[in-house]
């Protein structure tokens, strides 16, 4: 008789990301959109920040240092922020950190996106953080059907679909995550990963805050 062997099972190389509700979305939708819509009719340039102008189209960026804005609301937002990315990088790295380390979330880089019919952002990733987020202020008619507006996360593993056949369905056949934006969710994700605005159609803006953060251990 041959025994059955033990197979383990060893995942590695996982890419998480992570999706909640913002706490006080209904309470704070108001006044932080009324924050953009203040900062925005101050643009003098749609790409305020002038990153990757080329890479977008149809949309508004500020300068990046929007969650530093000297008012209630927005502090309250980025306090949330904070909170949220210590919570998951203390989860995420329970294995690697000491038991006795404190450590701090410090959002480095913010800035709004109010994306217009037919507005888009290229795949891109984020430099010199290590998380980052996307909160869906106001996701418009992206929540419709058909209209577009989602971001599309692209599988890290480069060499991922070199080769397909039935022992690689595991894989995907798209190399692609798409999520569909909710109003008042967040995404937070790894900043090495690359993403995409895809084309936004609709009458209502699109309006997203996002951030990039580091870690601070002591």
């Amino acid at each position: 008789m041959i025994d059955t062997p033990i197979i383990e099972e060893i995942n590695v190389w996982t890419t998480p990301l992570y999706v909640t509700q913002m706490p006080d979305h209904d309470f704070l939708k108001d006044a932080l959109l009324a924050a953009v819509y203040q900062q925005k009719a101050a643009q003098t340039i749609a790409i305020e920040s002038r990153v990757a102008p080329k890479a977008k189209h149809a949309l508004h960026e500020s300068t990046l240092d929007f969650l530093e804005l000297a008012d209630a609301n927005i502090m309250e937002a980025k306090r949330t922020f904070e909170e949220l990315i210590l919570e998951i990088a203390a989860s995420v790295n329970k294995a690697f950190w000491p038991e006795d380390m404190e450590a701090d979330a410090h959002i480095i880089e913010s800035w709004y996106h109010v994306t217009q019919n037919g507005g888009y952002h290229d795949v891109h990733s984020h430099p010199n953080c290590s998380w980052c987020g996307i909160y869906y202020l106001e996701p418009g008619d992206a929540k419709d059907e058909g209209k577009g507006g989602l971001n599309r996360f692209y599988d890290p593993r480069a060499n991922a679909e070199h080769y397909a056949d039935p022992g690689t369905a595991y894989l995907g056949s798209q190399g692609v995550w798409d999520f569909t934006p909710t109003e008042g969710q967040i995404v937070i994700f790894p900043s090495y990963l690359k993403h995409s605005a895809l084309p936004y159609f609709g009458q209502k803006d699109r309006v997203v805050i996002a951030f990039n953060s580091i870690i601070e251990a002591y």
